[in-house]
């Protein structure tokens, strides 16, 4: 799924997605960012009624179900239980990446220090001066003054 996202062809994208994307090495299409915020949308409507941290569980909740529904759909019966674990494998490192993506992001947006990025060596690898980086990357140009 995320493999057919990355091979179609890169579109117009809001400068936020475009730096995420770059960030990340994958293009999304314009219609990928239209599900998310729409998704967004009903989680933050969500959340004023039933709070973060409930919302927060059901849509990983609703997560999970979702992705088991797409694996059993797209697995061979025969293979389930032999791919299982690389498909578990698979998401949570999705996952993680993600969440270090967004929090790196958020935190950088916010002007809050989240700490070190998992990623610090991809982003050093790709130029990104982001969060703890960008601090380092300007020290010594402060020092010098």
């Amino acid at each position: 799924m995320a493999d057919e996202q990355a091979q179609q062809e890169p579109q117009a994208q809001p400068a936020d997605d475009q730096q995420t994307a770059a960030q990340g090495g994958t293009q999304f299409p314009p219609q990928f960012f239209e599900c998310v915020n729409e998704y967004l949308e009903l989680t933050h409507k969500q959340s004023q009624k039933f709070g973060d941290k409930n919302i927060s569980l059901a849509a990983l909740f609703a997560s999970a179900r979702f992705n088991s529904h797409v694996f059993l759909t797209n697995v061979k019966p025969i293979s389930a239980a032999e791919e299982r674990t690389a498909f578990l494998d698979y998401m949570s490192t999705m996952y993680r990446r993600m969440l270090n993506e967004h929090l790196d992001g958020m935190g950088e947006e916010r002007g809050i220090d989240v700490g070190d990025s998992e990623l610090a060596d991809e982003y050093r690898a790709a130029g990104v001066q982001m969060g703890r980086l960008k601090q380092q990357a300007d020290a010594p140009a402060a020092a010098n003054e």
